[in-house]
Parts: structure tokens; sequence; C-alpha cells
């Protein structure tokens, strides 16, 4: 990446994974923030990154296809409760807890890799929420890790200044690319609602938290 944090049509299709020939179709029909240096695209990396962030939290970077099951990428053992305000410390938190899936074959690479991809660009995506997430040739399929931080996790790169409470961490297969953006489309979506997000925070076990996800909770009956 260069210093002054313009990126090549390489490093956007990287970071996307997509093909560099759909980044550039995407510059040529203005549907991604960029410009030429020359002959060559360009594109700047604030620029990229909110329009990253904005299509996540309008749930269009891709048309569904077929509905998420959240029992089938999320088990109640990649539920943690974080305790750190360091944004690499609650990643690799959140990394090691994923890696005990049994899809994930490479725990190094994953915690490298989710490092590099956050390092490049923020995974914030606003309202206190981060999705960190990465394609893996060893991964076997898509899994999530859920995090949920007792302590504001201030050194995130957010849009609307809310430090970062809420993780979801996606690590997929390499050939997974319509499912892993189904994926975050529709977690992105599901935490716009600001009780789920609220309840989410609140919850003291994570029997709780799963049963939020899963849209099965039941509140306790108030005191008399």
């Amino acid at each position: 990446m260069i210093d002054d944090g313009i990126l090549t049509i390489e490093e956007v299709a990287k970071y996307l994974r997509v093909a560099e020939r759909t980044i550039y179709d995407w510059a040529q029909k203005g549907e991604i923030p960029a410009g030429k240096i020359g002959t060559v695209w360009r594109f700047k990396k604030s620029e990229v990154e909110r329009w990253v962030n904005q299509r996540l939290s309008l749930n269009s970077l891709m048309p569904h296809t077929g509905a998420v099951h959240i029992e089938s990428v999320i088990s109640p053992d990649r539920i943690v409760f974080l305790d750190h305000a360091a944004k690499r410390d609650a990643l690799l938190t959140l990394a090691d807890n994923l890696a005990t899936a049994p899809q994930i074959k490479n725990r190094e690479e994953l915690a490298s890799e989710i490092i590099k991809r956050e390092e490049l660009m923020s995974t914030a995506i606003g309202k206190g929420i981060a999705i960190p997430h990465v394609r893996l040739s060893s991964v076997t399929d898509l899994v999530v890790s859920v995090g949920i931080s007792k302590k504001d996790i201030i050194d995130f790169q957010v849009l609307d200044d809310e430090p970062v409470r809420l993780l979801f961490m996606i690590a997929a297969a390499y050939n997974q690319h319509a499912y892993y953006l189904q994926t975050l489309s529709f977690f992105s979506a599901r935490l716009k609602n600001r009780d789920l997000r609220q309840a989410l925070l609140a919850a003291d076990s994570v029997d709780t938290v799963y049963k939020l996800l899963l849209n099965t909770y039941i509140p306790p009956p108030a005191q008399p």
C-alpha cells in the first residue's frame, strides 16, 4: 500500500476478495469512488473504506440468495466476553476462539490475516459494531465467532465516533465468495436493530447471547 493512502486496483481487489476486473468495471461505471492518475485507476483508502461501510450498513453489497441460518455458523462455544480496550488484543482473542472451530485448519494464518485485513481497512461499520472477516484456503466452511466487549475498544477507525463493543468475526473458505458477502450483509442488517444491540451488551451469559442471536430469548418475568 502506498503511504499516502492511495490504493491500486490490485490492493482494492485483494481487500474485497473480488477479481481485479470487477474493480476495474466498478470504477469505469462510477460504482466505487475512484480517479485516474494518467491512465491508471487509483483509489483513496478513506473513500473506499467509507464506501464499504455504507454498503454493509445498507445491506447492499449483494442481493440475498437465501437465508443465513445462524445456528449453522455460530455455536455457544464461539461466543466470548472480551475485556480488552485495544483493538489488536480483542481481535487476537476472538481469532483464538474462532480457531477452535473444526472448520479452521491454520490458527496462525487466521490471526495473521485478520490483523492484516484490519490494518488495510477498518472493519468497524458504526453503531459500536465491527465485523472482521477473511476468506482463506485453509478454512473448510464459513464459521463465525461473536465477541461482546465489556470495555470500549477505542482504536477502531469508526465513522460515527461510537467505540466498538460488538464484534462478529467471520472466516470463510476461499471459494465461498457469495455466501461470505451474504453473511456480512445479514449481520450488518440484523445489528441495525438498536434493541438487539442493547440486549447483547446487557447479556450476562453465553446462553443469553446465543438465544438473542437465534431470536428465541424470552426475558425473565419482572420482580413484583
